[in-house]
């Protein structure tokens, strides 16, 4: 899953090439490379043993979250804004002085990195850093970053310095096609910003735009709060499967799981009991994009969203999920009835299938027919052993090589995080991932892709290194133990490591396109494509050993567990054409003709098949997929992934 945050834009961008070494050869021979530290480590020690700490430094630099010095403290996020704000007042005054070419593309790009690096940065800090300080003021920075971006998608003046050069076809026809193609992306978001409007309503696009970016915020940390319910009201023999704060529990999450069926039903009831304040914060939200989209030009939002993508109209999206629902729709119901069958013969008294119940029973059919109880394979799948088959696939197939290195003091938020760079065998050091994989206190569910740092072509010739986060929930090592993974964290494993790459491949000359900054229904394509490596025997064979032994895995468990990935694989499917069903109804023709909740309902029957269970909210559509199936991630059935495109995001 792409972190929500970063996808404003991204769907107006045109895909690099992957899986990358033609790709990233290609500007080979403009690009110095980059040597080799002496201080890399092998990549699988670093993830199968718990971090010692740091030896006492009362006189060593601090250097700042990801090397950036300003960033040592939560103050250095207003001097790191408004060192970008100037920045950027600077270049715009440039552009606008420049005789059109394609210096002005470059110096557009210029213009997006130098914002991009702290929005992109303070987007993952203010949800994922452990010190509230932090977190306010990397909001704060996102909230200023972002009104200066509307701004400038509808600054006339820097719009024109852009029409120049694309008016001129004889200057159109002399740039290379990437150059072209960037500057007609540039020109793309000015438009769909409403650049074309008078000075009254572009004023108020800004405004919606900001609107809606800060409803968007507050709906996307919304989702992950707790709900609690009087601890009189649960059955007792319960209460420890959830956190006990006095006279209450807390819910956290859907505990899809658990082999309670009342755990999980209570758990579903109650993390996803209507809240009013999120419910009128996802209508008024939905309610000010179609504003916008129509202020702008656009009968919807979803018309808007989707222009510059792979699918290009709602039309288009819906006739394909209409027809992937109906060819589905006969292995959907003989799944329903082979985990309804399973229920029954485990819980006759209460057989009737509901929404909480296919991830664990799913689970037990795989288990019992395939023979895969997790426990017996948890033991080969020591995240270590994961990260070398990963070092080993990558070396096959791209030249590639993980390097664990040692972060500076202040360089990570938490001591857990490990430090990747990622080294290509001709052209040197490619950018660095910073894996944030253990589970803390306050740290969202989801397990997400982040890119902090664009790569791009700067005008002295070296390249700027992309950087990214991969962020899961994983348990921590002990001294004697390391952390195992089930089948579905290490697949889970593989689909995030498929966004680094697409970080680390798509080497583009400019930020603006760079890695996943690609169509949004082209993003998840590489890190789909790492899930089939995750469950194909030839390469899980090359890396599964026991943590204890050093065993391989034995071929036929490896054939077991790789079979066993088509058990529910219809409803899976059918969740997800759910989801995206639910996503184009709420963003397409307004004023909506029911309450969010009623057309949950409505399209889950229709889409999905199982009953919506009453006095449960829209959560359920965004939370079920990270909870209960790994094809659950990368949805937002609200649209968060659709959350206000900023052009130079």
């Amino acid at each position: 899953m792409l972190g929500a945050g970063r996808l404003r834009g991204l769907g107006t961008r045109a895909a690099p090439l992957w899986p990358g070494r033609a790709g990233s050869r290609g500007l080979g021979a403009r690009i110095r490379a980059r040597g080799v530290s002496t201080s890399w480590s092998p990549v699988g020690a670093a993830f199968n043993v718990k971090p010692q700490g740091r030896r006492l430094d009362l006189f060593g630099e601090r250097r700042g979250l990801f090397g950036v010095p300003e960033l040592s403290a939560p103050e250095g996020f207003r001097v790191a804004q408004e060192n970008a704000l100037r920045k950027a007042d600077l270049l715009v005054q440039r552009v606008c002085s420049v005789a059109p070419g394609p210096q002005t593309v470059l110096i557009f790009d210029e213009l997006s990195d130098s914002l991009c690096r702290v929005a992109d940065l303070a987007d993952f800090v203010k949800i994922a850093h452990p010190e509230p300080a932090f977190r306010e003021a990397a909001e704060e920075a996102c909230t200023s970053i972002g009104t200066a971006v509307e701004k400038l998608n509808t600054n006339v003046e820097l719009y024109r310095s852009l029409q120049k050069l694309l008016a001129d076809k004889k200057l159109v026809d002399s740039l290379d096609p990437e150059t072209r193609r960037v500057a007609e992306l540039f020109m793309f978001d000015f438009e769909i910003s409403g650049i074309h409007l008078d000075k009254e309503k572009r004023k108020r696009a800004v405004d919606l735009n900001v609107k809606i970016l800060d409803l968007s915020n507050t709906f996307l940390m919304g989702t992950n709060f707790p709900n609690k319910i009087e601890k009189h009201l649960l059955p007792e023999h319960i209460h420890q499967n959830f956190v006990v704060a006095g006279n209450h529990v807390i819910v956290d999450g859907l505990h899809a799981e658990s082999p309670d069926d009342l755990v999980r039903e209570a758990a579903y009831k109650i993390f996803l009991h209507p809240n009013a304040g999120q419910l009128r914060c996802l209508e008024e939200l939905l309610s000010n994009r179609d504003l916008l989209a129509k202020l702008v030009g656009y009968s919807t939002y979803s018309h808007r969203a989707l222009q510059g993508t792979l699918a290009q109209s709602p039309e288009t999206v819906m006739q394909f999920l209409e027809k992937l629902s109906d060819k589905l729709s006969e292995r959907t119901i003989r799944d329903f009835e082979m985990i309804r069958g399973m229920k029954m013969k485990l819980n006759p008294q209460n057989s009737e299938l509901m929404p909480w119940d296919p991830p664990y029973y799913s689970g037990v059919i795989r288990a019992e027919r395939y023979n895969i109880e997790p426990s017996l394979y948890c033991p080969f799948f020591s995240l270590g052993a994961c990260m070398e088959g990963l070092n080993t696939l990558f070396g096959r197939l791209l030249g590639i090589t993980l390097y664990a290195e040692q972060p500076a003091k202040g360089e990570v938020w938490c001591e857990g995080v490990r430090k990747l760079a990622v080294v290509h065998e001709s052209e040197g050091l490619l950018g660095y991932i910073y894996c944030d994989f253990f589970q803390r206190a306050g740290k969202p569910h989801q397990d997400c892709h982040f890119t902090i740092r664009g790569g791009r072509l700067k005008e002295d010739g070296d390249y700027q290194l992309p950087v990214v986060v991969l962020m899961l929930n994983l348990p921590h090592p002990s001294r004697n133990l390391p952390t195992l993974l089930t089948p579905g964290m290490m697949e889970n494993l593989f689909h995030e490591m498929g966004h680094a790459m697409h970080s680390m491949l798509g080497r583009t000359r400019y930020q603006h396109v760079t890695g996943t900054r690609c169509p949004t229904d082209f993003a998840e394509v590489p890190s789909i494509l790492m899930e089939y490596f995750a469950n194909d025997h030839r390469v899980v064979s090359q890396f599964a050993r026991h943590y204890q032994t050093g065993q391989s895995l034995p071929k036929n468990m490896v054939s077991r567990l790789c079979e066993s990935k088509k058990v529910g694989a219809a409803a899976d499917m059918q969740l997800q054409v759910f989801y995206a069903a639910l996503d184009q109804i709420y963003h397409g023709k307004h004023p909506l003709t029911a309450s969010t909740t009623d057309i949950l309902r409505e399209t889950q029957e229709k889409f999905y098949g199982l009953p919506y269970v009453p006095n449960t909210d829209g959560r359920g559509a965004l939370s079920q997929g990270d909870a209960g199936t790994r094809r659950g991630q990368g949805t937002d059935a609200h649209g968060a992934r659709y959350a206000s495109e900023m052009s130079f995001y």
